[in-house]
């Protein structure tokens, strides 16, 4: 494995969503997630980390050491396995740990070492949790929060038709079928995020190679991502804090404060990114630097 991060980081991201929808909730018919107290509007933290899943499958297309372990139609037992067969374990788990006691270490590094999203943001394996080894839940030292949107946001429900009649007998009756569709007009979403230097080096060894590929990840997340449901999406913004330790220089919210979004004067309703204005104050507290991508 690759050095581990000496350094800890921590960023805000700032992307925009046009006429989509950027994170239904299912329990409300897909409509946008929306705080029902301020009316802001909401992106999960799991949705976020998928598209940056998405994107490195994408770009490393299985390369060894790149892989996805949290993907579409892929049992994560089926990916467990992979471990217990590298290591020749056979059997019940429990024997085997008490025939190796270093067996927990073994698998996690395995696991690490293989797959991307596991020394990222770190998994629950349920195969070594039901054989109850320790290395079954891996704490990633990558962590994001819910985006929100930075003003309240109006969820729109638009009809739309098709000519395309679904059964004979419905054709015919009728010449067209009805729809809906949500979308937000326009939103602009912060989300925080968390890079611990102190989990990297202790648990999955998150390399700096592996932290560029996060930064590039998250500013292309939305660019293979396209669909009719989500409308136009992009990354506006990444701006990173890097402290010059490894437990940090500073605590977060105090970072995170001097990022300052806000609407331009006499702007009623945001409609682009051109209608905000995104402010870093330069008072950095010692051993704190910042760097803005986009």
């Amino acid at each position: 494995m690759s050095e581990a991060i000496k350094n800890r980081c921590d960023f805000v991201v700032l992307f925009d969503v046009e006429n989509g929808n950027p994170n239904g909730d299912p329990d409300s018919g897909n409509m946008p997630r929306i705080d029902p107290e301020t009316g802001c509007g909401l992106v999960t933290d799991v949705c976020l980390k998928r598209k940056i899943r998405n994107y490195v499958e994408i770009v490393k297309e299985d390369t060894p050491g790149w892989r996805i372990y949290i993907k579409d139609q892929v049992p994560l037992n089926r990916s467990d396995a992979e471990a217990l067969t590298y290591l020749g374990v056979t059997g019940d788990l429990k024997a085997a740990k008490k025939a190796d006691p270093s067996l927990d270490v073994k698998v996690r590094d395995f696991m690490c070492q293989n797959f991307f999203d596991i020394r990222t943001f770190g998994a629950v394996m349920t195969t070594f949790v039901k054989g109850n080894l320790n290395c079954g839940q891996v704490r990633g030292p990558v962590q994001l929060g819910f985006a929100r949107s930075i003003d309240p946001i109006l969820p729109q429900e638009v009809t739309i038709t098709r000519v395309a009649i679904t059964t004979e007998a419905d054709a015919e009756k009728k010449g067209t079928e009805m729809g809906r569709k949500h979308i937000v007009p326009y939103g602009l979403y912060r989300v925080e995020g968390y890079v611990s230097a102190n989990l990297a080096r202790k648990t999955t060894g998150f390399s700096e190679e592996d932290l560029n590929m996060l930064w590039e990840a998250i500013l292309n997340m939305f660019e293979h991502d396209h669909s009719a449901a989500r409308g136009k999406m992009a990354v506006r913004d990444l701006i990173i804090f890097r402290h010059n330790s490894e437990l940090g220089n500073a605590p977060s919210y105090k970072l995170f404060d001097k990022v300052k979004v806000a609407r331009k004067e006499g702007v009623i309703a945001p409609r682009s990114y051109v209608d905000y204005t995104v402010t870093i104050e330069e008072d950095l507290p010692a051993g704190v630097t910042c760097e803005r991508r986009s």
